[in-house]
């Protein structure tokens, strides 16, 4: 697999599973756009990535702000002048029932997890459009597919995330561009460091390293798949929740609700 001279956009590209696919794309000869709010961290990581000789640009961005994501898009363009691949990665999570989450806190996850993304979406697609080739790869999560306490804003901004792309795909049926989700368990990054869940196990013993969802990221951005989970075998786990959500939907809520207390 080669990504030589193909235009690669991040977002969340900082640190954790953005960081890792940014390194896994520059080993390959892509020339990078690092998206995400802050600079000090892109700008290290631009430093890491010399090695591998390839071109990165650096574009603070909030992509929860249209304003930004403009602003970001057309520096991209300035600099590029195409797209070929966009990693829509950035996304946070905060722990707590529904009644005791502010609606701030309730909107700010949607803000980022699922507009951020459809405002990336929006703005690079056009350009796919006269392109007639693109990826997009949206990086969601198992909780795409189960419904959890605790994280029910996190889990529903997820949902948006997968029927969004499952819609869009639809839509871009023989138009050369691609759309695929990557949907992980739990990895290995700084996403649960937020101090509300400071009653979850940090991680557990199948987390996943970050570099092994990376992976997959550059394995989706050249799949015709709608959704690859990672690992595999949860897809069965997937599977049976549609098919006996009456027995699956009990046992899933009673092993995260032990956390609550």
């Amino acid at each position: 697999m080669t990504f030589n001279n193909k235009i690669v956009v991040i977002t969340g590209a900082s640190s954790g599973i953005g960081k890792e696919t940014a390194i896994e794309f520059a080993k390959l000869g892509a020339r990078l756009a690092l998206v995400a709010r802050g600079k000090e961290k892109l700008e290290e990581l631009e430093k890491s990535l010399v090695k591998f000789n390839t071109e990165v640009l650096v574009c603070p961005c909030d992509v929860s702000n249209k304003e930004h994501v403009k602003q970001m898009t057309s520096k991209v363009l300035d600099k590029f002048g195409k797209i070929d691949i966009l990693v829509n990665n950035a996304g946070f999570a905060i722990y707590g029932n529904v009644s005791e989450l502010s609606i701030e806190q309730i909107e700010s996850q949607m803000q980022t997890n699922y507009l951020g993304m459809v405002y990336c979406t929006k703005h690079f697609l056009p350009i796919m459009n006269r392109q007639n080739s693109g990826h997009i790869v949206n990086v969601a999560s198992v909780a795409a597919s189960f419904g959890l306490p605790g994280i029910a804003s996190y889990c529903a901004s997820k949902f948006a995330m997968l029927g969004f792309s499952e819609g869009l795909k639809h839509e871009l049926k023989n138009t050369g561009i691609g759309i695929t989700v990557v949907s992980p368990i739990m990895v290995r990054t700084n996403f649960f460091d937020h101090e509300s869940f400071s009653k979850m196990p940090k991680y557990s013993p199948t987390s996943l390293d970050p570099k092994t969802v990376a992976k997959s990221i550059l394995r989706a951005s050249t799949s015709n798949r709608l959704e690859i989970i990672v690992p595999n075998i949860v897809r069965i786990g997937v599977w049976l929740k549609h098919t006996i959500p009456f027995v699956i939907n009990p046992i899933i809520g009673s092993a995260f609700r032990k956390y609550q207390k």
